[in-house]
């Protein structure tokens, strides 16, 4: 009926008034006609003949024992402010007969939950930075709804954080998944979905195209008993070949890290469902802006939120969407290891999150310029972006991808890896830094930085060279992306 921030709220009015006049019990109920509907306070509801004092035409204080009518009065102006707010949500939840939303209903996002810090109606226009470790109880039952997963509430931060819980909502809205969780890092985010969902003796397809450190956490799945496959995601239309009767799981990136392989997601989704095995897919270079691989088969959807979602290289996360059921499976398993973000990173995040979608579509269209003008240029080869034509995957991607193609692209500058380097020293706007997403445009050498967790044979084994760059376009405009590149090519 009403949000678990504003049933917190009325849960702790209601405690203060119990304390002051040494009641056992106090509550809010929307009553209907003769009926009541219990809302939220504080002791065990019990509708046994209680006392009741209208605060508004829907809503009302019942109690068991005595208040005097000075006290009433007392009662009728603390509770306005809380019985405003109640009365907006009851109200924005009603359905509208016109198809249009009550005038009453929130602006923005009507997904959203009333912000915990703002009990009384004022939402605050940034997400609130909770650094609360530890919460204070409501009431039992309050304790109850929250370990029962009733409700969104908070005992720990390490079980929960409202700061955190907030831009999980906006990223389960962009993916258009039923909840998202969050967590530490992009890894953070991989490594929790191998550990949830395999065990001793299930099989793993993951391909060579993904980020270098999934090799190293596989090194321990290996130890721990996970069978698994590499595979080239060149082959990927021959995935049925690499199936086993135990595979449990297909981990994949598309457009891949770092020569923006495309994989078709309906093919992988089919060959999945013969042995009944999970299609996890990393979004983090295709962004939910460009892809939403839930609508497309995914179990799973992970984000190294460090990147295009939080767009600003100053926040480290990671995130995993699907369905509630997914959520509550992964929500066990970051409270056992200790994965959930600080309320800090969570606001940063929350903050890169509000122009996401402009940085999304101005990358996108600087991207495609820039490949468009490179495709030709003679000290470049083998040049990989999949909005040209030229690209191998360019009709699955047209397919499965929208509003663009995103804002990652590599190619082989020279004959050599001093050529590659010699042009990276000579760039002027584009910055030599790992990481993508950025505001600004970065570049590297994945041989010497990315795939530094690969030995150095591996590295080369799927279509990389030592002179191969990812280039990662900002948000500056095309021409000075451009002419930097033009200028750093003269010297090579």
């Amino acid at each position: 009926m009403i949000t678990p921030s504003t049933e917190q709220a009325v849960a702790s009015a209601c405690r203060r008034l119990c304390d002051t006049l040494g009641l056992d019990q106090v509550y809010l109920a929307e009553t209907v006609g003769p009926r009541r509907h219990y809302l939220a306070g504080y002791g065990k509801p019990s509708f046994d003949k209680p006392e009741q004092l209208r605060l508004s035409d829907r809503i009302a204080l019942l109690w068991h024992g005595t208040i005097s009518p000075e006290i009433r009065g007392i009662i009728r102006r603390d509770f306005r402010s809380i019985i405003n707010l109640v009365e907006r949500e009851l109200s924005s939840r009603e359905p509208s007969h016109s198809g249009m939303h009550h005038a009453s209903q929130p602006k923005g996002n009507t997904n959203m939950h009333a912000d915990p810090l703002t009990p009384y109606g004022n939402r605050p226009m940034v997400t609130p930075i909770v650094n609360a470790v530890n919460y204070e109880y409501a009431s039992f039952e309050v304790l109850r709804q929250i370990t029962d997963g009733e409700i969104d509430g908070y005992t720990y931060h390490r079980d929960d954080n409202p700061t955190v819980r907030e831009v999980e909502h906006r990223i389960a809205a962009l993916e258009k998944a039923e909840d998202c969780i969050v967590c530490t890092s992009g890894m953070a985010a991989c490594t929790m979905t191998y550990l949830t969902y395999l065990h001793a003796g299930d099989h793993l397809i993951i391909f060579h195209d993904t980020y270098g450190a999934n090799y190293k956490v596989c090194l321990i799945l290996e130890q721990l008993g996970i069978d698994i496959t590499w595979v080239d995601a060149s082959d990927a239309d021959q995935i049925e070949k690499f199936l086993k009767p135990n595979t449990r799981m297909i981990f994949l990136e598309t457009p891949s890290n770092p020569l923006c392989k495309i994989i078709d997601l309906a093919r992988i989704r089919q060959a999945a469902d013969t042995v009944g095995a999970m299609m996890v897919v990393d979004n983090t270079f295709a962004t939910p802006y460009h892809q939403l691989p839930l609508k497309q088969g995914a179990d799973l959807v992970i984000h190294s939120a460090t990147k295009a979602l939080g767009g600003h290289n100053d926040v480290m996360a990671g995130a995993i969407a699907g369905s509630k059921e997914h959520y509550n499976e992964l929500w066990f398993t970051r409270q056992a290891i200790g994965t959930t973000l600080d309320a800090y990173s969570a606001f940063l995040l929350s903050r890169g999150l509000k122009t996401f979608e402009l940085r999304a579509a101005t990358v996108a269209q600087t991207a495609q310029r820039v490949a468009e003008a490179l495709a030709d240029h003679a000290k470049i080869s083998r040049l990989f972006y999949p909005g040209l034509p030229s690209h191998p995957g360019h009709e699955i991607a047209k397919k499965q991808m929208f509003q663009g193609f995103g804002g990652m692209m590599s190619f082989d500058v020279g004959d050599c890896q001093d050529d590659a380097k010699e042009f990276i020293k000579h760039l002027k706007v584009i910055y030599h830094a790992v990481s993508l997403g950025a505001t600004e445009s970065l570049i590297c050498i994945p041989y010497l930085t990315t795939m530094l967790y690969l030995p150095p044979e591996r590295r080369t084994s799927f279509g990389v060279k030592e002179n191969t760059v990812r280039l990662s376009i900002g948000i500056e405009p095309a021409e000075h992306i451009l002419e930097d590149i033009d200028q750093a090519l003269a010297a090579v």
